[in-house]
């Protein structure tokens, strides 16, 4: 198939073109090389540096693709609030102009890189009261040092439980708001299109290429980085945040599966779909099977510090993706953060 890839120059984007043409496909790959995720670097050999912003004016390269895989994205959760124009335009403005365009050119299946982000908190559950809704969670009690989420009813502190893509979106910061719109702009296209769509909603994705540490970076990288300067890693509010890591390499994968999927779907479809490991792990855990895989004599410090626009626990329900795109991720963080932890990453 020809598959055009948008962000094809990044973290994620340039592990799926590597496994796309592995698998015999051929890929046109598109990245505008933003600063903030490339800094000055050039653009690979054969690369369109295009903006998808502009995607009207380049419709003719879109004209005989059979999937538009659309990485291009502003990520990371947002450091100030100065940042909300950029992911709007970039993010939601960006993925608009690429939708219109892709009508334009005769184009009807997409692949869209979605996130975790989209959830906000996760599931919960209470012994005594069952599932429960996670409200956001107080300043007062953050700054307190209680950071678990409490049961509405009786005040309890909740367990977490797998979150499904049938759960309630609940965008906790610029990023996941953009993310969400860029999701109803896909399945309103489906509709009036008509076509199909799949979301793949990423989990916290880390491997070999990942960007170093910058604010906009994931927290595995931020860990590497720190034990690379001979500096403990420093964990936000206790550590027992529950998420779900994946391998890069693994993301490339669901990809693929979901190009293959959708190229047969029938139109007027949008799907989400998790990609993740399958497997929790907390916060505090990543930060020690890092400094121990480094053989860094680097106890990870526990700040106690927090972010407000945090949420405590998020884990993916991998079941989905498994049945419908017969997709399961094939390396663990058991094994996938040992490699991490000496792996090149990108400056």
């Amino acid at each position: 198939m020809r598959v055009l890839l948008t962000g094809a120059a990044g973290f994620i984007g340039s592990a799926i073109a590597e496994t796309l043409a592995a698998a015999g496909d051929e890929v046109v790959p598109v990245d505008v090389m933003l600063p903030q995720a490339h800094g000055a670097t050039e653009p690979p050999p054969g690369i369109h540096r295009l903006d998808v912003r502009d995607a009207a004016d380049w419709v003719d390269l879109l004209r005989g693709v059979d999937v538009v895989c659309h990485q291009a994205a502003v990520v990371g959760a947002g450091v100030t609030v100065a940042d909300l124009p950029a992911y709007a335009a970039h993010n939601d403005l960006g993925t608009a102009a690429l939708l219109a365009a892709m009508h334009e050119a005769g184009v009807d299946r997409l692949v869209l890189a979605s996130s975790m982000v989209v959830y906000g908190e996760g599931r919960y559950t209470c012994l005594d009261h069952g599932d429960q809704p996670a409200r956001a969670r107080a300043l007062a009690a953050l700054e307190a040092g209680d950071f678990e989420v409490a049961c509405t009813i009786c005040g309890g502190p909740l367990a977490w439980a797998l979150v499904d893509e049938a759960a309630r979106l609940d965008p906790r910061s610029s990023y996941a708001a953009s993310k969400v719109a860029q999701e109803h702009y896909a399945a309103a296209w489906v509709r009036q299109a008509p076509a199909a769509a799949v979301a793949l909603r990423y989990h916290n994705v880390y491997g070999p290429g990942m960007p170093r540490d910058t604010p906009y970076a994931g927290v595995a990288a931020i860990f590497r980085s720190s034990l690379e300067r001979g500096e403990a890693p420093r964990v936000f509010e206790d550590g027992g945040q529950v998420r779900d890591f994946v391998h890069v390499a693994d993301v490339a994968r669901a990809n693929l599966a979901a190009i293959r999927a959708v190229a047969d779907r029938p139109r007027e479809r949008f799907t989400a779909y998790n990609v993740c490991s399958g497997i929790p792990v907390t916060i505090l855990d990543v930060a020690r099977r890092l400094a121990a895989a480094t053989r860094a004599d680097l106890a990870p410090t526990i700040t106690g510090q927090f972010r407000a626009g945090d949420v405590r626990h998020v884990v993916a329900s991998p079941r989905r993706a498994s049945e419908e795109l017969g997709f399961t991720a094939t390396v663990g963080p058991e094994q996938g953060l040992v490699e991490f932890a000496t792996a090149s990453l990108r400056d």
